[in-house]
Order: C-alpha cells, then structure tokens, then sequence
C-alpha cells in the first residue's frame, strides 16, 4: 500500500512539473503551437500540443505498461481505451502513389520517375501524393477506421543501387546511378514530408538500409560482401543524401552485409546511420526480418540467435525502434530473463513515439494545416494531368528510323501484343487502385481520327508458353499502315518474392530474354509487314517493364522502339501523345541495357567491377543516360573562368544548348566527370551534374552549373573520399558518354579539361 501510494506521488509531482515548467532541455525538441492550447483543456499532457515533444512523449510513456511499450513498438499497435488512443498501423506503402488503400492516383513507377531526371517534378508528385494521403487518412480516421495502408507513416523510397538488371525489385528504385538516385530520392521526401516547421504531412522512409539488390530467394539468408570502396562509392551515398534530407525513418534490410545481419549490424547502424550520419528520426525492420534471426541457415535465415525473446532483445539494442511483425511482444519475456531492460525499450520508443506526435496525431483536430486537406485531391484532374506529364516524360525512345511520329488519320492501324490491354502493366508492384486507368490500346484509339480504322489483337501470350498454334493476326501486319505491337514484361513476371505469380525464380529476371512466343510473334509481324517488298509497312515496338531486357531482336525487327516502363494511370494517354507527336519523348535510361548476361558479373557478386555505366567496360546495347528525341540539340562550348583550380575553389562552368530542329522538346542535359589519372581505380566517369530544359526550334539557352571540391573527390580503397592533383575531363550533353550513345545517334557532346592543383 505505500509503495502505491509513493508511486502515485511521484507521477503526480511528474505530471505537475510537465504542467508548470514546460522547459526545453539541450535535446532535440520541437515545439508545436505555442500558448494556443491551455493546459487545464487536457486531460492528460501529452494531448497537450504547447508543450515540447520530447515533454509529450516522456508524459505518454510514464502511463504505459511494460505490455502497452512493446505493443506500440510493433508496425500494428492496439488501441489504449484509457488514454483514448485509437489503433495505428505504421505500414503503409506510397511508392508511385498511396498504394494498397483506396483508390488514388496512380504516378509511374519509380523507374520511370527515375527516367525523367527531374527533382522538381519528383518534388510536385511526392507532393501530391502526401496531399492524397492526408485527405484520406482524414476521411478515415472520421469514420473510426485504422487499418493497414491507412496511416500516415509510408515505408518509400526505395533508394537501392540497381546494380543488376536480373533484380526484380530494381523496379523500384530510380536506377543504378547514385548520384541520380540521391537527388530524386531527396526531392521525393521533402513532397512527402512537406515543410511546415512544426509538423510532417507525412512520415517518409529510406529502404533498405544497406547493400541490397537480390537474389530475391535468398535474401532472408543472404550475405551481401562490399569492400569500403563500394560500400561508401556506390551504396551508401543516397542513403547518407536522404539523412541530410531529414527523412523521417530507415528501414534495414533483410540480408546480412559483411557478416552481420543489417537489422543487427553495428557497423551500419551504429557507426555510420546513428553516430557519423547523426540520424535523428527511427529505424524499423523489414517485414519479418527478426524472424531470420533465429532461423537457422538450414531453415533459409541467418541463425545469430536460438529463441524469438533474444532476437527482440539483440534489435532493440542494435538500434531498432519498430519491429514490422509481432517478435517483439517477447521483449517483457527478454526483461524477465535480464537479455535487456525496460530503460533499453524506453529509449527507442521514445523515438518512434516523435514520429507520431510530428504527424500530429495525438493533437486537437484543426491544430494542423493538414487536417483540413479534403478528399477532393484524391485522383483529382490536377493530379490526373501530373500523371500523364510523369508519364510523358518518362518513356525512352530507343530506336526510331524515322517512322515516328505517325499521323493520327492513316487509313488503318493495327494494335496487337499481350500488353495493349494490359492493366497490370500500367501498375508495376507497390500500386494503388485506381477507376480510370487508361491502356495503351485506349489511349492509342483515343487519339486516331474517327475516319481511320483500328483493328486489335491480342497475338500472343505474356509469360512463356509454346507458339500459337493457330495464327489469326500476324496477317494484319501486312494491310495496316502502321503495326503497334506492345511487347514486354509485367509485376507477374518480375517483382518482389511471392508477388511475380509466374516467376520461377522468385520475381528475379534470371533469364533476361524477352519471351520466346513474344519473339515468334514479332518475327511473323515483320514477314507480313514485308512481303510486299515495294510497300514494306512499319512496325512500331511498344516495351512495358520495369528492368533492361534483351531488345536486340526487338531492336532489329521493329522500325522504332519505345520503351514505357509501368506508366501508370494515364500510361495509355501519355504513349499515343508521343506516338502521334503531341509531344516530343524525352526520357533518359536511368539504367544501362546490356546486350545479354554474359557482360555482367555473377548476380550474387556484389563488387562494382564491371558494373553499371561507370565500370562497365563493353558496349550495352543501350547506355545509361541515353534516350531519342524528335529533334536535335547542339552543344556550344564548355566555357570556364579558369581551366586551373585548387582543391579547396569552386569552378563555375557554363555551356550553350541549341534546339536545332523543327520540334519543340525537353532536353535531359547531364554532365559528367572522369579523373583522368588516378591512384586507385575510379569510375571511367560519373555523373554530377543535371538539368532538365525545354527549348522550341532555334531556341538556344545557356545553363551555368557551379563545381564544389566534392565534385572531384574520389573514393580510396579504405573508403576515404580525397582529391588529387591532376586533370579532369568534363562532359556535358545528353547521354551518357559511352562510345554507344553516339552508334545510336546520341546528340553530340561539348567537353573540357580541367587541371586541380
């Protein structure tokens, strides 16, 4: 009895210095609305919006049980009748648009926000994204409803190094290139996150922390091995770019990399995420990770530890504030058993606690701008037309003999291939639901004159199966003006693992052909388009997917190629406007297409020789940084204040792009950088710079970009970043420097030589 009693005295006289000082200590602290809430309106001071959130989050945690703490450190937490807290879920999914919810706007997926090079427009989708999201967590939560998919917390971008073509999952990063990647992903978390000073619109996250890319089938068990060169050359820079960004939360990977399992790994939690990066928001696991745990390598996982209690314990110390599964409802069992303490728990609940109370959610309704965002955002006609502009934007013309664009009143077009009516391939993985989405055979017959005649079908099959045994439609190639033969893969055939319902091979791509029955196909396309020798009709090669695929026969069987990713909701619209010259395409590959496996290394080899654009020393089949426009562009030449500077100067650099064609178009202007001679072995160049411009017929502009010292930088073997002396050529056009751009007719490209003493 007076023990109880001493323990309420001691929660009174707490709750009372809450009440009275509410000071702000030397920690992080983020004061909401100063003075507007008086306190005596709230029952319990953590509702209490005037007060410091770390105040709010302290009072909040002094009323929970042990059971309650580990209850709200799992991705699906109860609801606490007595503090008058509903249920929240943490898992929610925003990767090209709210996905997995209601119904909302679809963006392309995000290789193909990848393929657009453009921070703003990334900026402007997240943006709009955020807005659904708010106005349908509003609706919701007015209605009781607290599901899966429906709070505020999203577990996006994925900003892993899509070091392999043969990886499902690459689909949803914005390419190979870190630099690129960095700079979308950037832009994608502040839309997301917005930029009131005292509230996030919602809570972004960076995944999967680190060194993760495949093979899908192993990852629960797999060891990811990365020299120091690697690691801080090639997969750590976006995920150190997204900390500066201040995204909210860091999701750790399933996999092990240099021996230890990410979710427990001190090296990348510890020493680099928490103490050299000074990350300030929560890091969470992957769905299931601490399973992998203690499963044994024989069961398919790493094995560190025997019983779920350890594994709970040995995250929780790692670093790991929520668990996405239920192992931590073993933490009061680990206490028992003194594998950890409560003051352990306290502290990384208290972090993920912040998140909330930013979102606002324990705060009076109103007290934040976001509450009033209304469901007439959701798939409005402004975010419709965002869509079609992403799309647009997005889609990489990869041959063209001149075929392109077609008129829209030729007396017959034929459209034909598994994906013309295709849903699924609008929609890649990660996809939200959406009423109107347009296929690409209704955005093509949408856009044809009502005089001219369209026939349609299907052809052949998506997946692998044996060739038709009947055909009834190659023969329409022969007497249409022009064949549209939408081709290529969908999410059943690449994804994450169990989500690829016909991948052998755990949504891996381990055969990087196309299908063969699609190949067949095209090859008797191309016999009807012929044989009329002296009126041979063109055939125009449509290529959804969301990964590099073998298109050399494509390349040589079709009259031009377009590849359009998973275009999402308005995918159909945005392919016939390019068809049909509306709009000139524009898109770049944020990836290299090789011309078969057999350039690359070993899939589960994580080294970077012989990878990507930058240590990739064959010819592709299609560079990175590449992509046809309807026009031509010229470059004047590079000019500098000075061709010498030291190591610790800025260089300002300014060039000179022409339109010099008759089409109004985007330009995707990239510079790049190569270190001519170096101590270690460095890229053969990278990317630094980008800048996306959009100039008429004759319309010159000239861009100035300013150098930083880092932009010289190279990594050492031991991961140290240095500059050394020496020159260093500069490039700046549309592609990609590779000898390949230019076979494919590439724009041409200005260069310089620059000299660091």
């Amino acid at each position: 009895m007076i023990k109880t009693v001493f323990n309420f005295i001691n929660k009174s006289v707490f709750i009372l210095l809450i009440l009275v000082s509410c000071k702000n200590d030397n920690s992080e602290t983020i004061s909401t609305v100063d003075n507007k809430f008086p306190t005596t309106n709230f029952e319990f001071p953590f509702y209490n919006p005037s007060l410091s959130i770390d105040e709010r989050v302290q009072d909040l945690m002094s009323r929970l049980t042990l059971e309650e703490k580990t209850n709200q450190m799992m991705n699906s937490t109860s609801k606490i009748d007595r503090l008058k807290i509903p249920p929240y879920d943490y898992w929610n999914e925003a990767l090209h648009g709210v996905g997995r919810s209601c119904v909302a706007t679809v963006f392309p997926q995000a290789i193909g926000i990848g393929a657009t090079f453009d921070t703003n427009l990334t900026y402007r989708i997240s943006s709009a994204i955020s807005d659904e999201a708010r106005a349908l967590y509003n609706t919701a939560s007015e209605k009781g409803y607290y599901k899966k998919y429906g709070g505020l917390t999203f577990w996006t971008p994925n900003i892993n190094i899509f070091r392999d073509p043969r990886w499902g999952r690459g689909q949803e990063t914005y390419g190979e290139d870190p630099y690129l990647i960095s700079i979308i992903g950037a832009s994608f978390v502040k839309g997301l996150q917005g930029d009131h000073p005292n509230y996030l619109k919602t809570a972004a996250c960076a995944k999967h922390y680190a060194v993760h890319s495949g093979p899908e089938k192993l990852r629960h068990e797999f060891n990811a091995e990365s020299n120091q060169k690697d690691l801080w050359e090639t997969y750590l820079p976006a995920f150190e770019a997204l900390v500066d960004a201040k995204v909210e939360s860091i999701m750790c990977a399933y996999n092990s990399t240099n021996g230890e399992p990410c979710c427990a790994n001190k090296f990348l939690i510890s020493e680099v995420l928490l103490d050299k990066w000074q990350f300030k928001g929560h890091v969470l696991t992957d769905c299931g990770a601490l399973e992998d745990f203690y499963k044994q390598p024989s069961e398919g996982g790493h094995g560190i530890v025997k019983t779920p209690a350890e594994a709970a314990a040995l995250a929780v110390k790692s670093g790991i504030s929520l668990n996405c599964g239920s192992i931590y409802s073993y933490l009061p069992e680990a206490i028992k058993t003194g594998l950890i303490t409560e003051k352990e728990i306290d502290s990384q609940l208290a972090k993920l606690l912040r998140t909330r109370f930013k979102l606002g959610l324990f705060d009076p309704k109103g007290s934040n701008p976001y509450d009033a965002i209304s469901i007439d955002v959701v798939n409005s006609e402004t975010h419709r037309a965002l869509a079609k502009e992403v799309a647009v934007k997005s889609m990489v013309l990869l041959k063209n003999n001149g075929v392109l664009p077609l008129k829209n009143d030729l007396s017959k077009y034929f459209v034909t291939g598994p994906n013309a009516a295709n849903i699924d391939i609008l929609l890649g993985n990660y996809y939200g639901v959406n009423p109107k989405l347009v296929t690409i055979l209704e955005g093509i017959a949408n856009a044809i004159n009502p005089a001219s005649q369209i026939q349609y079908r299907l052809g052949c099959m998506l997946s692998e199966m044996p060739k038709n045994p009947i055909d009834w439609a190659s023969g329409n190639a022969g007497n249409s003006d022009v064949t549209l033969a939408v081709l290529g893969i969908s999410s059943l055939l690449e994804g994450e693992e169990g989500e690829s319902l016909a991948s052998a091979t755990a949504g891996d791509r381990l055969d990087y052909n196309l299908p063969e029955s699609q190949l067949d196909y095209l090859r008797k396309l191309r016999k009807a388009a012929d044989k009329n020798p002296e009126d041979k009709k063109p055939i125009v090669a449509i290529i959804t997917g969301g990964s590099p695929m073998n298109l050399a026969e494509v390349h040589e069987l079709a009259d031009a190629v377009l590849l359009v990713w998973y275009p999402g909701e308005e995918g159909g619209t945005a392919v016939a406007d390019i068809l049909f010259g509306n709009v000139s395409p524009s898109g770049r590959l944020p990836i290299t297409f090789p011309k078969s496996l057999d350039q690359l290394p070993d899939y589960n080899d994580y080294s970077m020789k012989g990878r990507t654009y930058k240590y990739m020393n064959l010819d592709p089949m299609y560079p990175f940084g590449f992509g046809l426009s309807y026009t031509t562009f010229s470059y004047g030449k590079i000019q500098t204040t000075t061709p010498t500077i030291s190591k610790k100067d800025n260089l300002k650099l300014k060039v000179t792009i022409t339109n010099s064609g008759k089409t109004t178009s985007d330009e995707v202007v990239q510079m790049y950088i190569s270190d001519i001679e170096a101590s270690v072995i460095v890229p053969n160049f990278q990317l630094i710079k980008t800048e996306r411009i959009n100039l008429k017929s004759n319309e010159s502009k000239t861009l100035e970009f300013e150098l930083t010292p880092k932009d010289f930088e190279i990594v050492k073997n031991d991961g140290t970043r240095t500059i050394e002396a020496g020159e260093f050529k500069i490039y700046v056009g549309g592609s990609s420097p590779m000898k390949r751009s230019f076979e494919l007719g590439a724009q041409n490209m200005s260069e310089t030589i620059i000299a660091v003493k």
